[in-house]
């Protein structure tokens, strides 16, 4: 026969924690043989507000009809390690809005035990101490081979993205954890030399029955099967899946999550990504949070590619027509306020992300002018990096498909990863390479081809 413990400490089968107060006596209820046992307890989250329920209902099963993914065989379960629990809650965000992601839903695709960390508060730690993450430094954003060492670089648009993304999160009530870890993950896929050497990687993969070649799908496979030595980070599906559909690249007056995606879902996008390019344009994050984390990938770089094109002479400010910056500004911090401020006014308490309609047109006419007087011009030298790219593949793929062991791309990745890793086909693994070489090792690894 369970009782209740006073001062005793007990998981709701949600996810919060509650301590028993007291057990007291329904006054109205006597019969002549006993009165109706009430619990009282207290919330150990947000205002820890205090509530009664009836003692038996406090008792109860977990109603697996109306909750079938619930492990939680009862209603209110007392914690074993209570100190732990109670850490852990007081770690996590407290007062979501009800369209928030709970951290509850911080499902991974390999069940391990958690500490004291909420799930997606690890995967900030995970990401930033990945590997590729420390990449960002010398990966380029729009410009490269520029003596400006203030121009933007991988490393500073992904801390961008995040600041804008939690800027718009605390504002919403939603899972800035959850923003956090998909803001600084969204582009760890992302190759050398930008879009320019993710539509290069795009054709060799092609070419090698590889199938299509993405950045935010690479990203993803990533944290699920190249970090770690191969074995993967075990990131939460909420966070691959932010990440998988960033898609900055896309402008959208709405941003709608699909609530009832689920990780089967999730998967499958994943994979027929790769034989279908049109699957990327129709990708919609499960959370709320993915789609404020695609908003802010937009924000962060239209406005700061035009401060970066302005240092090195390519436009000036008075190129940007007036239409534009009558409404978004003409300086970058007046063009992110504006539009974080329309993104709040016009989404608080909503299950969806929307623009205003003149501020969405006014970002769509500023995409415009980035890509005719910026992005066309940006003179990122594409034989030339193309031919690296192509020597760098072609050397490699010979060297794997003849076990050269003291190639570098032995000594320095394939003899580091898991066994199941090195079960990639060749072309695989040597995309898998390139994708995640810097600028500069690029380069240097080229040269050093040519000297040999």
């Amino acid at each position: 026969m369970r009782e209740i413990k006073i001062g005793g400490i007990y998981k709701h089968f949600k996810g919060n924690l509650y301590q028993v107060l007291d057990v007291v006596n329904d006054s109205e209820s006597n019969n002549d043989k006993e009165y109706r046992k009430i619990v009282v307890y207290q919330a150990l989250y947000g205002e820890k507000l205090k509530w009664a329920r009836d003692y038996d209902m406090f008792l109860s099963k977990v109603d697996k009809k109306k909750y079938p993914d619930v492990k939680q065989e009862y209603r209110f379960e007392e914690v074993s390690d209570s100190n732990k629990e109670i850490i852990s809650k007081n770690m996590e965000i407290s007062n979501l809005s009800k369209y928030a992601c709970p951290y509850s839903k911080g499902i991974r695709l390999k069940e391990e035990n958690e500490d004291i960390r909420p799930s997606f508060y690890r995967d900030i730690d995970r990401i930033l101490y990945s590997l590729a993450y420390t990449r960002y430094l010398d990966k380029t954003q729009v410009f490269t081979h520029k003596e400006n060492d203030h121009l933007s670089r991988r490393m500073t648009h992904v801390q961008f993205v995040s600041k804008i993304a939690r800027t718009i999160g605390r504002a919403l009530n939603l899972n800035e954890d959850l923003i956090e870890a998909a803001s600084l993950g969204h582009d760890l896929g992302h190759t050398p030399f930008g879009h320019l050497g993710e539509s290069i990687l795009n054709e060799i993969s092609l070419k090698n029955n590889e199938g299509y070649f993405n950045h935010n799908i690479q990203s993803v496979r990533l944290l699920m099967n190249v970090e770690n030595y191969g074995k993967g980070l075990n990131i939460t599906v909420p966070v691959l899946d932010a990440i998988m559909c960033h898609n900055g690249e896309i402008a959208k007056q709405k941003y709608e999550p699909i609530y009832n995606k689920s990780v089967e879902d999730f998967l499958d996008e994943y994979n027929k990504s790769y034989q279908d390019k049109k699957v990327i344009l129709k990708m919609r994050p499960m959370t709320l949070e993915g789609c404020v984390v695609r908003i802010s990938d937009l924000i962060a770089y239209l406005g700061k590619d035009i401060e970066d094109a302005i240092r090195i002479n390519l436009i000036k400010k008075e190129d940007i027509p007036k239409s534009i910056t009558n409404i978004l500004g003409n300086k970058n911090g007046d063009l992110v306020n504006t539009i974080i401020l329309d993104i709040i006014n016009n989404s608080y308490g909503k299950s969806y992300i929307e623009l205003s309609p003149n501020i969405y047109e006014a970002i769509e006419d500023l995409k415009k002018f980035n890509y005719q007087h910026i992005y066309a011009k940006a003179d990122n030298d594409e034989k030339k990096i193309k031919l690296m790219f192509n020597t760098l593949f072609d050397y490699y793929m010979n060297d794997l498909n003849n076990k050269n062991e003291e190639s570098i791309i032995y000594e320095r990745y394939l003899n580091n990863m898991s066994e199941e890793y090195q079960k990639n086909s060749n072309a695989r693994i040597v995309i898998d390479y390139l994708a995640g070489m810097t600028d500069e090792y690029l380069i240097k690894q080229y040269n050093k081809i040519n000297k040999d």
